[in-house]
C-alpha cells in the first residue's frame, strides 16, 4: 500500500478537524465486509467482499509486472503492455470493446505502477457475465496490434511532453534518476521519449508472455455477488488462464550517497523544491511509526510542524508536504513544496530545520494523540467505495498484511509512542538529507551556479 500522506488543502484540513473531535473507534470497522480468500488450482489468489447495497460489482486484478521490470533501455515497456491490453483481443478490436463497455453502461481501466501493473472492471450485476468475459479476454487474449500500439506510443509521448512542462513534475522525476541511479525506480513508468519510440509490438508480446500469469496476480471481487456466484460464475473462467513461468525480479539497492543539490532553470514565478533521500519498503516494521512521525512533521496538513512553520508563520509557501513513498522495495521520503523564487533559500533552510528538530527531541502528547486520532479516524475512507475496497484487498494481499490488517491497523497506530516517534526519526531521516531538487528562476533564487546560466 503506497504510503503517500495525504496533502491536504483547505476542505481537506476540515475533515480532519471533524476527526478529531469525533474520531471514529474500533467499532467504526464493523461496516468492512467480511473478506474470504482462495487461492485456485492455477495459484491465482481471489479475494471477495460482499456488499449489497447497490447493484454493481467491481473486480480489480493487480500482476507483478510494473515499470521496475522494464529492461534497460526499454524504459516504459510495462506501461505500454499494460494499455495493450484495451487495444484489441482475438474477439474484440479496440473499437468494438469499448463500445460494448459504453453499451452496458461498464467501465474498464488498466495502468500501471512502479511495483504492478492493473486492470480494473466495474459492471452492473445483471451484465457481469458479459462483462468479466471482455476483462478476460482483454487480461488473457489480447493481441496486441501493431497499428494500436502506434497510436497509443503516440500519446504517451505526448503525455511525455506535457509532463517536462509542468516543474513539479520535472522536480520528481530528476529526484527519482538520482535518487536510484542505475536502479529500477529510477526512471518514470510512462519511460523517456527516446526509450517509448522505440518499443515494438513484438517486445509488448514478450513483456506480457513474461509476467502476466495468474501465479504473478491478486484478483479482488467486490460488490452485489456471493461467494457461491464467484465459484459457479467466475471460478471456471479464470481457471482456463493456465498457470506461467514467471521471471524472478532483482532489485539494485544502489541509492544517492548525496547530499547533492540539483538546480534545474526554469523561467517561472515559482520554485518547485523537493528535499529528501531513501525511504523504506511497505514490510519495514518501523511502517507504523514513521506514519505517525510524518503525520506529524508534514504529513497532517495545517497540524504538521512543515505546514505551520512555513505557510501559516511565514507565507513562503501555499503548500508544503512530506510523505514515505513504501514500494515493494525501499521508496523515497520527500518534503515537497512550492515557493516563490526569492524565498527558495529560506523555505528550504526552514524545512531541514524543522527535519533536524523531530530528530533531536520527542514530539509532544498533544501532538501523538493529534495523529493517532487522525490516522484511525481517517482509515476507513480508505475503503468506503467498492473500487477503494477492490484497491484495498489487493494491495494487503501483495504486501502481506493479512485479512484482519483493517482490525490491527487502530491497534498498530495507537501503540506508537514519544520515543518510537523519536527513534524512527532518528534512524530514518538525515540530517542533511541525500537530495534537495530546486525547478525555477535560479538567478531570482540565488542559486544560480555557471553551468545554470
Amino acid at each position: 500500500m503506497k504510503l503517500r500522506m495525504i496533502k491536504i488543502g483547505s476542505t481537506a484540513a476540515l475533515l480532519v478537524g471533524f476527526l478529531l473531535l469525533h474520531p471514529w473507534s474500533v467499532a467504526d470497522l464493523a461496516a468492512m465486509p467480511l473478506i474470504q480468500r482462495i487461492t485456485l488450482p492455477n495459484k491465482l489468489v481471489l479475494l471477495l467482499a460482499e456488499e449489497h447495497s447497490l447493484p454493481f460489482v467491481t473486480i480489480q486484478m493487480i500482476i507483478e509486472a510494473g515499470s521496475r521490470l522494464d529492461p534497460a533501455g526499454k524504459e516504459g515497456l510495462a506501461n505500454l503492455t499494460a494499455r495493450g491490453l484495451m487495444l484489441g483481443t482475438s474477439k474484440w478490436s479496440a473499437v468494438d470493446l469499448n463500445e460494448t463497455l459504453d453499451f452496458m453502461g461498464a467501465a474498464m481501466g488498466v495502468s500501471a505502477s512502479k511495483d504492478n501493473a492493473s486492470i480494473s472492471l466495474r459492471v452492473l450485476k445483471k451484465d457481469l457475465e458479459k462483462g468479466f468475459g471482455l476483462f478476460l479476454d482483454a487480461l488473457t487474449a489480447s493481441t496486441f496490434p501493431e497499428e494500436e500500439l502506434k497510436k497509443e506510443v503516440k500519446k504517451i509521448l505526448g503525455a511525455i511532453q506535457s509532463v517536462e512542462e509542468q516543474p513539479m513534475e520535472v522536480a520528481e522525476q530528476a529526484f527519482y534518476k538520482a535518487l536510484f541511479p542505475d536502479g529500477p525506480y529510477g526512471h518514470p513508468v510512462e519511460g523517456s521519449k527516446g526509450s517509448v519510440a522505440t518499443l515494438s509490438s513484438r517486445e509488448v508480446a514478450r513483456f506480457y508472455k513474461t509476467h502476466y500469469h495468474p501465479n504473478n496476480a491478486v484478483l479482488a471481487v467486490v460488490g452485489d455477488i456471493t461467494l457461491e456466484e464467484v465459484k459457479t460464475r467466475l471460478v471456471p473462467l479464470l481457471l482456463n488462464w493456465p498457470i506461467g513461468e514467471t521471471a524472478k525480479p532483482t532489485f539494485n539497492p544502489a541509492f544517492a550517497k548525496g547530499p547533492e543539490t540539483m538546480r534545474i532553470n526554469r523561467d517561472i514565478a515559482q520554485a518547485n523544491i523537493i528535499i529528501g533521500g531513501i525511504g523504506i519498503e511497505r514490510a519495514n516494521p518501523d511502517f507504523y511509526a514513521l506514519t505517525v512521525m510524518n503525520y506529524i512533521l508534514g504529513g497532517g496538513g495545517f497540524g504538521s510542524r512543515l505546514m505551520d512553520e512555513i505557510r501559516v508563520k511565514r507565507g513562503l509557501a501555499y503548500s508544503v508536504s512530506s510523505f514515505f513513498d513504501a514500494k515493494k522495495y525501499s521508496g523515497s521520503f520527500q518534503v515537497v513544496l512550492q515557493t516563490k523564487n526569492v524565498s527558495a533559500k529560506e523555505a528550504i533552510s526552514l524545512a531541514l530545520k524543522q527535519i533536524e528538530m523531530i530528530r533531536q527531541e520527542p514530539v509532544s502528547e498533544e501532538a501523538l494523540r493529534r495523529a493517532q486520532n487522525y490516522l484511525v479516524g481517517s482509515f476507513p475512507l480508505r475503503f468506503d467505495t467498492q473500487g477503494k475496497l477492490a484497491g484495498f484487498l489487493t494491495q494487503i494481499e501483495y504486501y502481506g498484511l493479512g485479512l484482519d490488517y483493517a482490525e490491527k491497523y487502530p491497534a498498530l497506530i495507537k501503540s506508537i509512542s514519544r520515543e518510537d516517534v523519536l527513534r524512527v526519526a532518528r534512524k530514518y531521516l538525515q540530517p542533511d538529507p541525500a537530495l534537495r531538487v530546486v525547478v525555477g528562476n535560479l538567478k531570482e533564487a540565488g542559486l544560480e551556479t555557471p553551468d545554470n546560466k
